[in-house]
């Protein structure tokens, strides 16, 4: 694993070829360091985001916050909405249902851990939840270019699409990292603003879970910390000019670091968490990412958001 890390520091190796080197190697030979390379997946990611951060402009930054608050709340809702009519359908237990709804609305792995203290799941449904985003989240990394480019997407609205319809901060990132320009900067931004609603939607949850079971839920929340970082990154380079030159060579090693993360969350997936997802759960996540998706690119493509 320690030589997989080493290679990925390279700029010619790529977001989506990091991941899939990650992957090759835990599935081939395993990951005698499972706990930590999690530990150190967190850690880095959301440093590599706060990097990014060093490279982009403040103001922008906020104006596409603002500018995607409306369809960001039209998404969750129907991404929610959704998901909990298709977990009816395909007859999927409500824990694992809602994880997985509230993975695909808001960001992934990210969201799932978020809620877990509040609904309290058996250790096998969280892992089915995990499981079905990560293998969601390893296929859009290389589906998403393919078809933003078949579509015709410019880099702002393959940007805006990314950050739209695919689960982790992570693969948002790299799939925009991997198409280049503009898309890196709407990407991030517009997801790291749609990852502030895990707290909001947290507290909805843990409301509407003490409702159907009576239960007191003692469980806390976790909370995206690393949103600040990247503002605060942000603020610097864009109001301490002297800081520019120094933030985009900062945002350049974050970019490389994130591959480094994308191996490490491939060096995460083990032979058991594929085995356990289960076909009903998988397709559950893959037929809500699709409605979702399709929903998302349709309007982006009939200029209904921008």
């Amino acid at each position: 694993m320690p030589a997989g890390m080493a290679i990925c520091v390279f700029p010619f190796v790529s977001t989506g070829a990091g991941l899939l080197l990650g992957l090759v190697l835990a599935l081939a030979f395993g990951n005698p360091w499972l706990d930590h390379t999690r530990k150190v997946t967190r850690t880095l990611l959301a440093l590599s985001i706060v990097g990014l951060g060093a490279g982009m402009d403040l103001r922008i930054v906020a104006r596409v916050g603002v500018h995607g608050f409306v369809y960001t709340i039209a998404g969750i809702s129907t991404a929610l909405a959704a998901g909990a009519i298709l977990a009816r359908l395909f007859g999927v237990a409500r824990n694992v249902g809602t994880l997985i709804s509230v993975g695909t609305a808001i960001c992934g792995g990210s969201a799932i851990a978020a809620i877990v203290p509040l609904l309290r799941p058996k250790e096998h449904e969280t892992s089915v939840a995990l499981g079905t985003v990560f293998l969601l989240n390893a296929v859009a990394l290389f589906l998403f270019p393919a078809i933003g480019h078949a579509v015709g997407l410019g880099d702002a609205q393959f940007g805006l699409w990314s950050a739209l319809a695919i689960h982790d901060t992570s693969s948002v990132v790299g799939a925009a990292v991997s198409w280049g320009g503009r898309a890196v900067e709407i990407a991030t931004t517009v997801k790291l603003a749609r990852a502030l609603w895990i707290v909001p939607l947290t507290l909805a949850i843990a409301a509407w879970h003490r409702r159907i079971t009576g239960e007191d839920d003692r469980g806390k929340p976790s909370r995206p910390w690393f949103i600040v970082g990247f503002v605060a990154a942000a603020a610097l380079v864009t109001y301490v000019p002297s800081l520019q030159r120094a933030g985009h060579v900062t945002a350049a090693i974050a970019r490389q670091s994130l591959v480094v993360t994308l191996f490490l969350i491939g060096a995460s997936l083990t032979g058991s968490s594929v085995r356990a997802v289960g076909t009903r759960p998988l397709l559950l996540g893959v037929a809500l990412w699709i409605v979702v998706a399709s929903l998302s690119l349709g309007a982006i493509v009939a200029g209904a958001i921008a």
